[in-house]
């Protein structure tokens, strides 16, 4: 009797551990093998700036997938930017509707990630010996997981599991016209500070009698603009060792170097300076014009840059002539330049069929092949995420025809792509968790709001700092972030039905015992008298 209860006891504790860790196993068993007697129907939503050379990419993949895998249907759905693709990924997850594949980004997936068992964890999945990266069951030559760029596949790392692989990346790279710096009296360094970047645009806001700038004899000159004033922002915290975020979800950005760097840009544009892509327009397009020295945008944004760039948005009557220069953003410390790692990756969304997560992973899987890294790699300034794809010859012959054409091997874009490429160490990301995004979004809100105030001829000063960071904190809920060591132990509601129950035989078990006890105390002092 003594045994069983201590053995039912162990059996119900062993039950309710495991009930407790449900959340953190891997949200799926791995299938012995693929079902090719079964027709399975996935879905992939992906992202291009309406670059039709990007989706035929796309296209071709999933049709050289298909005929790899004759019996996995890919249906693909486009949309023209991440946004669009995270609303309607958190829709469709109230609904059940979630695509198979998804191009986003980690900031995104954490938000997905607070349903349950809504996205994949891959840790087990990529090494599994079958179906694994480089798997004895992959049916195509696929990146073994050491093949993989290892910064970039720490990007897509967080929360204790791998719930995303890298598909394409990119950094931030200033474009400058090199011509009008030298003609301003500046020599252009190899890597610029803000300092220098500033000296140089204030001095190009120096006017004609009739009004035009000295520098480019128009009436329009908007020295220096930035496309992204999330990544400025984050960037120049980021150089400086100053707060932003951490791991754990901690909002740190409203702090006093950030309040010192709005100050500094608020300066700027009083002198018109400085602007925005929310403000202004593109910037390549002030580039090209000859109304911009220094804009700054992503590499996967090269083909836009430059007099002969091959993808323009401005007439060619409109066009000036200038030498382009792609140099590393500005740094506080050129010694140690530090530059944002950025771009698209790839999630597996859960289904209840193991058979489907499958046929999905493997199609994953395929979008790190060679052949897609590469033709896609080239369409623009981004670079392939497997040493696989970057060391094989193809991609190196590439490399090696910088300048050779105006279109496939643009000058500018290659330059760009080398940028990224030679400097992976000297790049960085910024913590995951719910509510990363949103963050981000404010960031850029700081400087956009300080931008549109001075314009507007306000004042901008203490109490102006004081309202803003309250009105941004509110504006995108960062009060409501709760910081995992705290999410921990939050409450987390009533115990599942099955919870309660285990507890109360558990608290049957122990009874028993006690009485079971209690009984043989009770017959040795019988016998004792």
């Amino acid at each position: 009797m003594k045994k069983l209860l201590f053995a039912l006891l162990a059996l119900l504790m062993l039950t309710l551990s495991g009930c407790h860790g449900a959340r953190d196993r891997l949200s799926f068993e791995i299938p012995s093998e693929l079902d090719t007697g079964r027709q399975f129907e996935i879905t992939f939503w992906a992202k291009n700036d309406t670059n039709v050379t990007q989706a035929d990419i796309y296209r071709k993949a999933i049709a050289d997938f298909q005929e790899i895998y004759p019996n996995i249907t890919v249906n693909m759905r486009l949309y023209t930017d991440y946004s669009r693709i995270y609303n309607d990924v958190i829709t469709n997850i109230s609904t059940g509707t979630t695509p198979n594949v998804c191009i986003t980004y980690p900031d995104h997936i954490a938000t997905y990630l607070t349903g349950e068992n809504i996205v994949v964890p891959l840790d087990e999945l990529m090494v599994d010996s079958r179906f694994g990266l480089g798997g004895s069951q992959v049916r195509f030559d696929s990146p073994k997981k050491d093949e993989i760029i290892p910064e970039f596949l720490a990007e897509c790392s967080f929360g204790g599991h791998q719930y995303a692989l890298p598909y394409m990346r990119s950094t931030e790279a200033c474009y400058v016209n090199k011509t009008f710096v030298e003609k301003l009296g500046f020599e252009l360094p190899e890597v610029m500070t803000w300092d220098f970047v500033w000296q140089v645009s204030e001095a190009a806001m120096a006017k004609n009698d009739d009004g035009t700038f000295k520098v480019n004899g128009q009436k329009v000159l908007i020295p220096f603009i930035y496309k992204s004033t999330d990544n400025m922002m984050i960037q120049m915290l980021h150089q400086l060792d100053a707060g932003y975020s951490d791991s754990a979800g901690n909002v740190l950005i409203f702090n006093d170097t950030t309040k010192s760097l709005l100050e500094e840009i608020a300066g700027h544009v009083k002198t018109g300076a400085f602007s925005t892509f929310k403000i202004s327009s593109y910037p390549a397009n002030f580039l090209n014009a000859g109304q911009c020295i220094f804009a700054i945008d992503s590499t996967a944004g090269a083909t836009w840059m430059g007099s002969h760039a091959p993808l323009l948005d401005i007439s060619e009557d409109a066009l000036v002539e200038f030498e382009t220069a792609v140099l590393p953003i500005p740094q506080f410390d050129t010694e140690n330049i530090s530059m944002i790692s950025q771009g698209p990756s790839i999630c597996l969304f859960n289904k209840e069929d193991p058979q489907e997560v499958l046929a999905s992973w493997l199609f994953m899987q395929y979008l790190l092949s060679n052949e897609v890294q590469i033709s896609y790699s080239c369409t623009e300034g981004y670079v392939p995420v497997t040493s696989k794809a970057q060391q094989s010859p193809e991609y190196q012959e590439y490399l090696s025809r910088e300048g050779e054409d105006g279109t496939d091997h643009y000058e500018v874009k290659l330059q760009a792509a080398k940028l990224l490429l030679q400097n992976p160490d000297k790049t960085f990301v910024t913590p995951v968790f719910n509510g990363s995004a949103s963050l981000r979004s404010a960031a850029g809100e700081l400087i956009e709001t300080v931008v549109k105030s001075i314009r507007r001829k306000q004042t901008v000063d203490d109490a102006f700092f004081q309202k803003l960071y309250s009105d941004t904190a509110a504006l995108y809920h960062l009060d409501q972030i709760t910081p995992q060591e705290q999410a921990q132990s939050r409450d987390l509601g009533p115990l599942p039905a099955a919870s309660v129950a285990l507890l109360a035989a558990l608290a049957l078990c122990w009874l028993g015992i006690l009485i079971y006890l209690l009984a043989e105390y009770g017959k040795k002092r019988k016998a004792r008298k």
